[in-house]
């Protein structure tokens, strides 16, 4: 196989650059979904009850809000009737759908009347169509103007579909110039990071052109994938190319150099990257579905890197060789550091602190306050604006919709009265409070009906003040499916924002413990294989794991909350991209200690391998930092802040704790580890 993509390098590389630009175009063509809630699973409860909501009415939950100031009664009419004639509108509600407004309405109820009017201040609720947001959003804004005010959760979702393409196009033009800064300073060559970049670029853009098999993929995949596969893949064209420049010292030709260092990086290669596969596998295993969506991608990312490096990358330097010949350059930065010695010293002080800490550590990353949606709007942003001045005259509204059997209006009063009565309700709008018990439904033209009842259904709709999620909100939900329980037995749907979080909340917290319990099994499995050895394993996973939960412990111990599903990613990414480091040190160190002590061999691979490993975890750390600082996005925000935090605290850990563990427990893995063949001299 080397033979033959050596022979054939010109070929090689003719289609490899023609695979990258046929996939850059067609990526064009995938459809991005910006719906947390489609992920959901099917078999969700608020899954099922919207499919039956959507085959029995008409409408779906209201999805927006528009608030016109100083508008007089005629005036809000007239808004009404503007805002149902925009495209993607429907089911536009106020006063007048509640109540007579022919009437005063100082003799209508006080709360219902001030949950659409209040103060001269009028709020509509409707739905916009989904996959219609951006153009619905704007031609709403076209006609309110700057003086109102609109929120809704499709407003959030054409935010996202304006600002991701943006936002990730602004990430990788402060990343590129970092990263090649960073190879820069860290090479002898001005060509050689074009060809680390090339490498893994081609690949990047071969994976998000296959993703036109997949039909879509989620706004965070798009935002994080290519991203995150660049600045954990490109270990493996540096260890490559390093290789290559070793063996051409010695090797008669650049091609005998390739062919070695072909053959001697493989093994770290392949070892490196089965990791990181097996690591983000694990997120395919969730049942919400936005996991699965990023793990499948970041899957098929590595593989295709680790194609690319293996076969693509030995190619091109062949072809090109010569001008890292032409562009060498001293080295800015040394490549050995003589600090072994000082910090092995402090092996005893940091396994203590380590002991002190892993505990609070682990126990205060569990006791994070999550969110479980987009995490919502900035301040600072007009719909962060927008949303304050809504909730501060009408207060928060996440409808929720409560659809139980058809028929018996008594029994349908009562349960109104009940969830009237609840806190947290501000009104419900149903038949027998709108219009009435004593008038029965088949009097009415069904105009006046359909609103209330479809075929088999009635539907009450309930005007509640929490939050979408939180402690609140998901006690609300308890408490209505639990009311609606004790009328119908099972025979009832609840629907909303809120009711969608709280079957996500279940859903994610559920795959937290299958992911996790996956990714250490299958990363423990690469690293016995690798090592042959059982304390391997468990030192380098301890080691890494460390300084996953002290990551993931920084929100709780700040008192800020964290949305979950960075989280749930996070915590298997960092462990999957940063256990590289741990394997990097711990293969070398191994070598080593076949012809030194324990203590010798670490001093000296702490000074040859500490610039190498920081030179990873500082790409990884500047990833993740600038998808922080770039993106508008929670989740992308907040995914990116741990990447960059979780790769300076596995840095850290894997200089300053690993060795300590591997001289501690330097006998325990001799005895543990299928022919070490230890060095048992005299220390030196």
């Amino acid at each position: 196989m080397t033979n033959f993509i050596l022979k054939y390098r010109k070929s090689v590389v003719i289609t490899f650059i023609t695979l990258a630009i046929v996939s850059a175009l067609v990526q064009f063509g995938v459809a991005t979904n910006y719906d947390m809630v489609d992920y959901l699973p099917d078999d969700a409860p608020s899954i099922e009850s919207t499919d039956v909501m959507d085959e029995a009415f008409d409408d779906d939950v209201a999805n927006t809000r528009v608030m016109i100031k100083d508008a007089s009664i005629q005036e809000a009419l007239g808004y009404k009737e503007k805002l149902e004639a925009i495209d993607g509108v429907s089911g536009v509600m106020w006063l007048d759908d509640v109540m007579d407004i022919t009437t005063p309405i100082e003799m209508e109820d006080k709360d219902t009347v001030e949950s659409y009017y209040k103060d001269g201040d009028a709020l509509f609720s409707f739905e916009i169509e989904s996959g219609k947001e951006v153009e619905t959003t704007d031609a709403v804004y076209d006609l309110i103007g700057s003086d109102n005010a609109m929120e809704g959760d499709a407003l959030d979702t054409a935010i996202s579909q304006e600002m991701t393409g943006e936002e990730t196009m602004n990430a990788a033009l402060i990343l590129v110039p970092v990263v090649i800064l960073i190879l820069l300073l860290s090479t002898t060559s001005w060509l050689e990071p074009v060809f680390f970049l090339t490498a893994i670029g081609v690949s990047v853009l071969i994976n998000m052109g296959t993703n036109i098999f997949l039909g879509e993929v989620s706004f965070v995949t798009e935002s994080v994938a290519p991203i995150l596969q660049l600045a954990v893949s490109l270990d493996y064209a540096i260890f490559l190319l390093h290789s290559f420049t070793d063996y051409r010292k010695t090797a008669e030709t650049p091609e005998e150099a390739m062919k070695l260092a072909m053959k001697r990086s493989f093994p770290a290669i392949a070892a490196s990257a089965s990791t990181t596969v097996f690591g983000f596998a694990a997120l395919m295993f969730m049942n919400f579905g936005l996991g699965a969506d990023l793990g499948l991608n970041l899957l098929k990312g590595i593989l295709l890197s680790f194609i690319s490096v293996m076969i693509f990358l030995p190619a091109f330097t062949l072809l090109l060789y010569k001008g890292i010949d032409k562009t060498k350059h001293r080295p800015f930065l040394p490549s050995k550091f003589n600090i072994g010695n000082y910090i092995i010293k402090l092996r005893i002080p940091v396994l203590l602190l380590i002991a002190i800490l892993i505990v609070p550590a682990y126990l205060a990353q569990g006791n994070t306050d999550f969110l479980y949606g987009n995490g919502g709007n900035a301040d600072n942003t007009r719909a962060g604006q927008d949303e304050n001045a809504i909730e501060a005259t009408f207060d928060k509204n996440t409808p929720m919709v409560l659809l139980v059997p058809k028929g018996d209006l008594a029994r349908e009063d009562e349960l109104v009265q009940n969830l009237d009565n609840l806190d947290g309700v501000k009104s419900t709008v149903s038949y027998v409070n709108t219009i009435g018990t004593g008038i029965p439904p088949e009097y009415l033209d069904a105009s006046d009906t359909e609103d209330f009842f479809s075929e088999n259904y009635s539907r009450i709709t309930l005007n509640t003040t929490t939050d979408t999620e939180g402690d609140e909100a998901f006690a609300l939900v308890e408490t209505v499916r639990g009311i609606a329980a004790d009328y119908y037995g099972d025979d009832y749907h609840t629907i909303g924002e809120s009711v969608s979080m709280y079957d996500m909340k279940d859903i994610v917290e559920a795959d937290n413990t299958l992911v996790n319990v996956l990714t250490v099994i299958s990363i423990a499995i690469v690293l016995f294989v690798t090592f042959r050895s059982i304390s391997f394993p468990v030192i380098l996973l301890l080691t890494i794991q460390t300084s996953v939960w002290m990551n993931l412990a920084v929100p709780y111990l700040t008192d800020s909350p964290l949305v979950y599903i960075g989280y749930l990613i996070i915590s298997t990414v960092q462990l999957a991209a940063t256990v590289d480091y741990g394997i990097l040190f711990t293969e070398y160190y191994t070598q080593l200690r076949k012809e030194m002590s324990a203590l010798a061999a670490v001093k000296k691979t702490i000074n040859e391998k500490i610039f190498s490993i920081g030179v990873s975890a500082s790409i990884l750390s500047s990833v993740g930092f600038i998808l922080w600082a770039t993106s508008s996005d929670p989740i992308v925000s907040s995914m990116g802040l741990l990447i960059g935090r979780g790769a300076l605290f596995a840095f850290l850990l894997v200089v300053f704790l690993l060795p300590a563990m591997l001289v501690i427990f330097d006998r325990v893995i001799e005895k543990t580890t299928w022919k070490p063949n230890f060095y048992h001299g005299k220390e030196e």
